[in-house]
C-alpha cells in the first residue's frame, strides 16, 4: 500500500524487516525503524549488537538479505546513487589523511562530491569555521588531537549539505571536553534542518541528544521511546546491590522473586540492579532476604532509573562481534561514487 502521509510527516529514514547475515551469524534480525524529519534518533546497544551494520545498510554500503529501507524517499538498494546525494556519514574512525592539512582534507572530499574548485574552497571555509577548526586549518592533520580529528571528519561529512547524517559512535575515544563540542555540533546540525541518526554506547550521550532512542541487541530493536518513556518502564526507583562478582548469581536467584520485574546483573561493575516499584517496601524486602540468607553485600544504594538501568535490564552483556569493516573505505565510497553529493 502506498504511503499517503505528507512529506512533512513521513519518516525520512525507514526500515522494514531488514535482515543481514554474515555466514551463520544474523547481524540484523527483521529490524523495523522510523526516524522523523528534523530529529535526532539514538541507536543504543552493546558492541556487536548490529548498530554499525544497520548504519551501513541505510548508507547504501551493504545490501540486506531481506527487507527494505528508504532514506529521504529513496530505496537504499534500488536507488542507491540518489540516496547518496542526500546523506552524510561519519564512521567510528576518522577517515582523513594525516599528511594533508585540515583544509586540504575537507576540500578534497568536497571535490569528490563533485563541487567545483571554488565552491569546494568556500564551503570548506564555512564548515571549518562552524566546527571551530579555522585556526588549525592549515596544519597537518598528524598534529591534531583525537577530538580535532573527530571534528574534522564530521566537517568532511558535511560538505555535501546532507539531509540525513549518520554518525556511528561519533565520540568514541575522545576526551570529555571534545565530546561536549561534538554534542553541540550535532544540535547545530539539527537546528539547520539535518536529521541525525547516531549510534552510541554512551548512555549519557543518548540521554542528552536523542529525541527518540532505540535499544538494539543481538540484531533486534527490543525497545524504543523517549528517554523518559524508557526510564518509566522500570518504575519509581532502582536498588543497586554491590557484591563480589562470583556471588552475583546467588544474589540474583535470591532476590528475583522479590523484584517486580527482571533483575539486571552487571558483572563488569559487580552490581545487581533490582526494580523497586514499591519503593521502601521493596528495599526492606531485599535487605531482609539478604540478612536471612547470610549474604553481606559490599554496598547498597537506591536511585531514580537512568538509561544505564534501562540498558542493563534489556540487553544481554554477552554479544557476538559484528563482522569488521573498513570504515575509511566505507566513507570514501559514499563520497566518490559518480553523481553523489553526500558523504
Amino acid at each position: 500500500m502506498p504511503d499517503t502521509r505528507s512529506e512533512s510527516t513521513r519518516p525520512i529514514v525507514s526500515a522494514r524487516g531488514v535482515v543481514v547475515r554474515f555466514g551463520d551469524l544474523t547481524a540484523l534480525d527483521h529490524v523495523d525503524l522510523d526516524v522523523e524529519p528534523g530529529s535526532i534518533y539514538g541507536l543504543l546497544g552493546p558492541n556487536g549488537a548490529g548498530k554499525t551494520t544497520l548504519i551501513r545498510v541505510l548508507a547504501t554500503l551493504l545490501k540486506p538479505d531481506e527487507g527494505s529501507a528508504t532514506v529521504a524517499g529513496f530505496d537504499v538498494v534500488d536507488q542507491a546513487p540518489a540516496t547518496r546525494t542526500r546523506i552524510g556519514l561519519a564512521g567510528q574512525f576518522a577517515a582523513i589523511d594525516e599528511y594533508q592539512t585540515g583544509r586540504e582534507n575537507v576540500e578534497m572530499i568536497g571535490r569528490l562530491y563533485r563541487l567545483g574548485r571554488t565552491q569546494a574552497r568556500v564551503r570548506t571555509g564555512e564548515i571549518l569555521e562552524a566546527i571551530g577548526l579555522t585556526d588549525a586549518a592549515d596544519r597537518q592533520v598528524g598534529t591534531y588531537s583525537g577530538g580535532m580529528r573527530r571534528r574534522l571528519d564530521l566537517a568532511a561529512s558535511l560538505v555535501g549539505r546532507p539531509e540525513v547524517m549518520f554518525l556511528d559512535e561519533p565520540t568514541t575515544g575522545i576526551d570529555p571536553r571534545s565530546r561536549l563540542g561534538v554534542w553541540e555540533l550535532v544540535n547545530d546540525l539539527v537546528a539547520s534542518g539535518t536529521t541525525v541518526l547516531l549510534t552510541t554506547q554512551y548512555l549519557e550521550e543518548a540521554d542528552q541528544l536523542a529525541d527518540r532512542i532505540g535499544v538494539i541487541d543481538k540484531g533486534t530493536i527490543i525497545s524504543e521511546g523517549t528517554a523518559r518513556e524508557l526510564k518509566a518502564t522500570l518504575g519509581g526507583s532502582i536498588i543497586v546491590v554491590e557484591a563480589p562478582v562470583d556471588d552475583l548469581d546467588r544474589y540474583h536467584d535470591l532476590l528475583q522473586p522479590i523484584a517486580h520485574g527482571e533483575i539486571a546483573v552487571d558483572r563488569q561493575h559487580g552490581h545487581v540492579r533490582i526494580p523497586a516499584t514499591e519503593g521502601p517496601d521493596t528495599l526492606f524486602a531485599v535487605t531482609t532476604a539478604m540478612a536471612d540468607a547470610g549474604l553481606h553485600p559490599t554496598d547498597i544504594d537506591t536511585h531514580k532509573p537512568t538509561l544505564d538501568d534501562v540498558f542493563l535490564s534489556l540487553t544481554d552483556e554477552t554479544v557476538e562481534e559484528e563482522t569488521a569493516h573498513d570504515e575509511d573505505e566505507a566513507q570514501r565510497t559514499i563520497a566518490a561514487a559518480p553523481g553523489k553529493a553526500g558523504r
